[in-house]
């Protein structure tokens, strides 16, 4: 009862404290018609063993092998959820499909294909869209080489408008004192801007070349 102290006995106490670990509403029954205490509700047995330290050592959680209270009974008929339910072979929305394509944070687009994920064992995995064109067109890009996009756009996955570039041009084309970033180019200036940037790289190497060769 609330408001007042509720006395128990010695007997009363010892009985609680064995039970403890019991389901408290079936030790709670068993407690007031063992006593006949129909003064002590639920509440005031939970609360007078919560005092104790008398606790079930139930924390709610299934633990391995236990198994759950519904295994083998099947859900009760209703029409409303029911229509609602996964029926078999039904995928939930987001299920990333082969050719499902998503935004890298770089920009890129990234598209599913059909080759195992070396890093899950997954069978798809995601690649940059506009390599995985412009491989199937041209082959594999050439070692020490990226790719370039002409127009500036990273969206634009066409093959015609990426163009594989030494690695070492990309400072060139990230701007600096005399030139600025390639992509701040107007779109009808960029292919001649690259094409610079190329014949300058390629005098550079020849440059380099012929001292290497003229100092042996």
């Amino acid at each position: 009862m609330k408001g007042r102290i509720i006395p128990y006995s010695p007997a009363e106490l010892a009985w609680i404290k064995a039970n403890s670990k019991r389901l408290r509403p079936e030790s709670h029954a068993d407690f007031c018609n063992r006593f006949a205490r129909q003064d002590v509700s639920l509440s005031n047995f939970n609360s007078l063993c919560k005092r104790k330290g008398w606790m079930t050592g139930r924390t709610g959680n299934f633990v391995k092998g236990e198994a759950p209270h519904n295994k083998g009974r099947k859900m009760p008929f209703n029409a409303n959820s029911a229509k609602h339910r996964f029926k078999k072979g039904n995928l939930p929305h987001n299920t990333k499909h082969l050719g499902h394509e998503r935004l890298s944070k770089e920009g890129y687009v990234e598209v599913s294909v059909d080759e195992p994920n070396p890093h899950t064992g997954f069978e798809r995995r995601y690649v940059l869209k506009h390599r995985h064109l412009w491989e199937k067109k041209h082959g594999p890009v050439p070692e020490g080489h990226v790719l370039k996009s002409i127009d500036g756009d990273k969206a634009n996955t066409d093959p015609s408008n990426w163009k594989a570039i030494p690695r070492a041009l990309l400072p060139r084309l990230s701007g600096g004192r005399w030139y600025k970033p390639y992509d701040q180019y107007e779109p009808e200036v960029r292919p001649t801007v690259l094409a610079l940037a190329q014949l300058d790289h390629a005098a550079r190497v020849a440059s380099k070349r012929d001292s290497d060769g003229g100092s042996a």
